[in-house]
């Protein structure tokens, strides 16, 4: 039996936590569109960094031909090959291949992980036996921090996640790999370099042409949308033309949104202190299912040190970081056993923490309830700021508008994706929402580069 003293302790701190995470969804709202605003102008007081694309034609569903994609993003890449057949037929074949990169490529120099790249191209467009003649046209996503100067070109910031290949830092990706595919024999034309949220974007207008926003929910977060290239005072400032389509696919970078507004909790405040980037990608951290899991042990912690509910802390993994993930406080809030048996399952396996009461299954049920709630709330808000920057979902607006979504936490996490759907009807309203509809948009980081080499096409 659990003490009526440990229990109350242990709902305490669960009470302070909802309470901690409630938020004014509507500032919100208005504080993303804020920050928007200002990343346009390039003022430099912008949190999100609202980079220009390039991007300023999206497909249509009519283009024809064949088209590869590259997605280097970690520790393997893919190359893929999609065959595209106009509005009837669509996307009629594609393929990929997944390359895993030697460690050494990782932290070497340019040439030889560019040239290991090239060369793993060479073997796959040969063994597709392509005999027309035609040049073949290239989609590149590259998912490290470039400053992007046109459609095709941009110079790495810096590397990220395992990488370090010091020479290629402030030299330009594309030019990068041109040179290494000609060294390869590969007749190749790179028509697009792009990062996945602007993929997931283009992917989601081929199949659906009133998508105007691309919003990534998965280990990481961060969105994209469509917007006026007259509405862009940063692109007039660097004496560029306005693209004849009088559009631009922006890319916000919204996971380093911050706003005093924002709900943040003791506990975010120590994972953020503790983590690789301190003081950056707040909103990322609040949002993304890389940190769910770690938020919710860290609510465990507290309570197991101010009551005996989950045993003796010592005799469990209650202090090991990140030893839980969000595919298992998925997994325990949508537990439907009536003993919620998954629950104790997943606290014996991953915490050590072992014969547990109903009445703690139950109360850990809930913190993930209360740190899922808050991230999909704080998403659909991050939305509803775009939606509004753009004129969308406003009275008297009767267009169609289509969110395009793609990662895990959206697809596979049931509870978030409820969630923030009646988010948006609550922060839009009952009449404006059922002109709004979000959908589950895949690969658009591998299909979507694609997509947008041909959309940029020059044949």
């Amino acid at each position: 039996m659990v003490a009526a003293a440990d229990l109350e302790a242990a709902e305490r701190v669960v009470a302070e936590l909802r309470e901690a995470c409630a938020a004014r969804l509507d500032e919100v709202a208005a504080a993303m569109e804020a920050e928007m605003r200002a990343g346009l102008r390039e003022e430099g007081g912008s949190k999100i960094k609202m980079i220009v694309s390039f991007v300023d034609n999206l497909p249509t569903g009519n283009e024809e031909g064949v088209f590869y994609a590259l997605d280097l993003g970690g520790t393997n890449f893919r190359v893929l090959r999609v065959q595209l057949a106009g509005k009837d037929r669509r996307v009629a074949k594609r393929d990929s291949k997944e390359v895993s990169i030697p460690p050494h490529l990782m932290s070497g120099n340019a040439s030889e992980l560019f040239g290991f790249i090239a060369s793993a191209l060479a073997k796959y467009v040969a063994a597709a036996g392509e005999g027309d003649g035609r040049q073949r046209e290239l989609g590149f996503t590259f998912s490290f921090p470039v400053r992007q100067t046109s459609i095709a070109s941009g110079t790495l910031i810096k590397w990220t996640k395992a990488f370090s290949v010091d020479d290629a830092v402030g030299e330009d990706v594309v030019a990068e790999l041109q040179t290494a595919m000609e060294k390869q024999g590969v007749d190749m034309r790179v028509a697009a370099l792009i990062n996945d949220t602007v993929g997931t974007l283009a992917a989601g207008r081929y199949n659906d042409e009133d998508v105007v926003v691309g919003v990534i929910l998965g280990t990481g977060s961060n969105a994209a949308y469509v917007e006026e290239a007259s509405a862009i005072p940063k692109l007039k400032l660097e004496g560029g033309e306005l693209p004849k389509s009088g559009n631009m696919v922006i890319n916000t970078e919204w996971g380093n949104f911050y706003s005093p507004c924002l709900p943040i909790t003791e506990y975010d405040q120590a994972l953020d202190e503790e983590s690789l980037n301190p003081g950056e990608q707040i909103f990322e951290k609040l949002v993304s299912g890389m940190y769910l899991g770690e938020i919710v042990r860290r609510v465990l912690l507290k309570i197991a040190s101010q009551s005996s509910i989950l045993g003796d802390v010592s005799h469990t993994n209650l202090k090991t970081r990140f030893s839980l993930r969000t595919p298992d406080i998925s997994a325990m809030h949508h537990d439907g056993t009536p003993d919620l048996r998954v629950v104790a399952e997943k606290l014996a396996d991953n915490l050590r923490v072992r014969d547990t009461s109903l009445d703690t299954r139950k109360m850990v049920v809930e913190i993930c309830d209360i740190v899922t709630g808050r991230s999909a709330r704080l998403a659909a808000a991050g939305i509803v700021g775009i939606l509004r920057k753009i004129g969308r979902a406003a009275p008297g607006d009767e267009r169609r508008s289509v969110v395009a979504i793609d990662g895990g936490l959206f697809e596979h996490y049931a509870e978030f994706r409820k969630r923030l759907e009646a988010t948006l009807v609550e922060l839009l309203g009952e009449e404006a929402s059922r002109l709004v509809e979000v959908k589950l948009t895949k690969d658009g980081s591998g299909l979507g580069a694609a997509l947008i080499a041909a959309a940029h096409s020059q044949y």
